[in-house]
């Protein structure tokens, strides 16, 4: 009869990982470790910024004339646009007028190869811009630190017979085209986010001019109506806000997912974080609140670090950890701003879009939570899942935050 020692640990070795497996683990963990830091460290600095969406918005008025107005963010002249901090009001001030110019004619040219109009059943028409520089959605530029725009202006008159206009982003661009009608005198209810390759609905134009047909071309969207669509589309852009495009709000929720895998501490989490970045959201597209990007985008940054490192330090849920997550879901809030601000929309259109577009950044929330849930699930001993998940992946998280934040603040 073997001793009680003997049995004791005899009963407790099936409980335990012995030294192949715990250093098959070891080595599975360090290399996924090492993948995914290179992998962020390749695209995370890249994708360091908004991505910078074009507003375009049209004017249709009752004695067919029209005025269309495009928005084109610097930025988009960069390789990687995403990766480029904001042309600040104080850079434009220093610069020459042949490099102003030149800014100027970039916009010229990217709008003409990546942007195409046309009026029905007239075809592509060729718009020709004069460009000027404003703040976001045509305001003047005041402060040193305000983001400068350059933004184009064309006028013309729809010739007669004219049924329609549309849009269509060309491939190539990158960048996604926000098309917002305005029909004598009033918003159009329906926004329409065109990613490269897509082309917009038709407005009715039937009535503003002369020698129209009776009826509207099949398929136009007159001024009512709309907003349906619009939440349908604003809820796609706000998933690809997240997911791709959004690496570090994927780092933060990750960052929120790796403290705990029980339901319980998750649903608080997230639930937590969507009701204060909903909030801010709000209060910044409909102007109530404005802070600097300046400021935004660090502290976007410094809330990812702040997030992993709890998670080494305080492993711990606690109410604590709740205030942390809802006051940097108030900052990320304020990241996703620029999806709906200055358009002009009217009320039911940026309801619509507002409701679209928060849902669609949960489902991206969603889709991270579940794929990392999904590609941790089978590690069921909580010591090897902190040992060699937690803690490497919380690592990389913090340094990459940590970098972003010194980027954004002192680099950019």
């Amino acid at each position: 009869m073997p001793g009680p020692g003997l049995a004791y640990k005899r009963d407790r070795t099936p409980n335990r990982p012995d030294s192949v497996s715990l250093r098959t683990y070891r080595c599975f963990f360090l290399r996924a470790a090492l993948a995914l830091l290179w992998l962020f460290c390749g695209a995370g600095f890249v994708w360091a910024h908004p991505v910078p969406d074009v507003p375009l918005l049209a004017f249709f008025e009752a004695d067919g004339t029209c005025l269309i107005r495009a928005e084109v963010d610097p930025r988009c002249f960069a390789a990687d646009p995403e990766k480029e901090p904001f042309l600040q009001h104080w850079v434009l001030q220093r610069m020459t007028e042949a490099e102003r110019e030149e800014l100027k004619a970039k916009a010229r040219d990217r709008m003409a190869r990546f942007v195409e109009l046309r009026f029905e059943p007239l075809g592509k028409v060729q718009p020709e811009f004069t460009f000027r520089f404003t703040g976001h959605g045509d305001t003047q530029l005041a402060g040193n630190d305000d983001p400068v725009m350059v933004t184009g202006e064309w006028r013309t008159k729809v010739p007669a017979g004219i049924e329609g206009y549309r849009v269509t982003a060309l491939p190539g661009g990158g960048l996604s085209v926000v098309v917002v009608n305005h029909l004598r005198g009033k918003p159009v209810e329906r926004v329409h986010v065109l990613f490269p390759g897509e082309t917009s609905y038709l407005l009715d134009l039937t009535g503003l001019t002369a020698s129209l047909p009776a009826e509207p071309q099949p398929g136009a969207v007159g001024a009512v109506g709309g907003s349906g669509a619009t939440f349908l589309n604003l809820l796609r852009q706000g998933f690809l806000h997240v997911v791709p495009q959004g690496v570090d709000h994927v780092l933060f929720v990750l960052g929120v997912f790796l403290l705990s895998r029980r339901w319980k501490p998750l649903l608080w989490q997230v639930s937590t974080f969507t009701v204060a970045h909903t909030l801010t959201l709000g209060l910044a597209t409909l102007g109530i609140v404005q802070v600097p990007s300046a400021i935004v985008e660090p502290v976007i940054a410094g809330s990812i670090a702040v997030v992993a490192l709890e998670n080494i330090f305080q492993p711990n849920y606690s109410r604590w950890r709740l205030l942390v997550v809802c006051s940097f879901g108030l900052i990320h809030g304020l990241g996703f701003a620029g999806a709906l601000g200055n358009l002009g929309l009217t009320q039911a259109s940026l309801v619509a879009g507002l409701l679209g577009f928060n849902i669609g950044v949960e489902f991206g929330q969603l889709a991270v939570i579940t794929a990392a849930f999904l590609a941790t699930t089978w590690i069921r001993d909580d010591v090897v899942y902190r040992r060699f998940v937690v803690i490497p992946g919380s690592i990389a998280i913090a340094v990459l935050g940590l970098w972003w934040m010194i980027d954004r603040a002192f680099l950019s």
